[in-house]
């Protein structure tokens, strides 16, 4: 991630930047400082030493030391510093925008998490990512979710099965498609899609372990995750999921249905950056 990422900015490997080359020479040694300009929960630091040490590696200059101050999932105020970085001014430069552009996503990814957490604390709900995430970035995004208090649902179309309506088309039926699934990959859990209470127990039926209950109002969803329920002295535990349109403000409305899980595509798809910025101090 972080070698296309500088690839972008500087050419293929090993680039340039021709403003900082010509300006810094190349023996020149400072210090920077990773500040927040505005409030928020902090993530993506982790990647920091790894996109300075790439860095270094292109110049052919030593790799800059980082004294991180706040580690992430921290609160962040404006005018916290964030970490120290300390080394060759032509490194630090170079770094600059790649550093700030993956932990200002990864950051605005978080504190967007962080207000859902919020909101869903004491209902016994967590708030779920989904795969709408931005191409190359989401085990960055996915990682700022836990950061901001939120759980992963699947990391990709690999390690999780999720049955929707075009599925079922293509098999021939729920039963079908839930068979077909566990036949092929018997490691994966099966999730299934249900807009009704109908097709909720049809999923139960073929033998679902997870239902994604898709854009229901809170009234049937409270009827669904009563449904559920009483049936899983038979199925056993069966996890639920409310999905489609969910906000902030209708969130702990749905949460106090009963469901385990509210999942939410505008986590990674709609959180705007966290601003930071990095300063370097004055050379003599």
């Amino acid at each position: 991630m972080v070698a296309a990422a500088l690839d972008e900015d500087l050419g293929v490997a090993p680039g340039r930047d021709v403003t900082t080359q010509a300006t810094v020479p190349p023996d020149e040694v400072g210090t920077a400082r990773l500040m927040a300009r505005a409030d928020g929960v902090l993530a993506g630091v982790v990647v920091v030493p790894s996109v300075l040490t790439q860095v270094a590696d292109r110049l052919a200059l030593p790799t800059p030391t980082v004294t991180v101050h706040l580690p992430d999932g921290s609160a962040l105020h404006r005018g916290d510093v964030v970490a120290e970085l300390t080394g060759p001014v032509q490194v630090l430069l170079v770094a600059e925008r790649t550093l700030l552009n993956l932990v200002s996503r990864a950051s605005g990814v978080a504190t967007h998490t962080r207000r859902f957490a919020d909101v869903l604390a004491g209902t016994g709900a967590r708030v779920l990512d989904t795969r709408k995430t931005t191409p190359g970035l989401r085990a960055l995004e996915k990682y700022a979710v836990r950061c901001g208090g939120g759980t992963n649902k699947r990391m990709g179309l690999y390690d999780v099965a999720m049955v929707k309506d075009n599925h079922v088309v293509a098999a021939g039926g729920v039963a079908a498609a839930v068979r077909a699934v566990r036949d092929r990959f018997p490691d994966v859990a099966i999730q299934v899609e249900a807009d009704t209470l109908d097709q909720a127990m049809e999923a139960l039926d073929a033998g679902a372990d997870f239902l994604l209950l898709d854009n229901m109002p809170v009234p049937v969803l409270t009827d669904v995750v009563a449904a559920v329920r009483a049936r899983e002295a038979e199925t056993g535990r069966v996890e639920l999921e409310a999905t489609g349109n969910l906000t902030l403000d209708t969130a702990a409305a749905v949460a106090r249905t009963g469901v385990d899980y509210l999942s939410v595509g505008a986590l990674t798809h709609s959180s705007p950056i966290l601003d930071l910025a990095l300063d370097l101090d004055a050379l003599a």
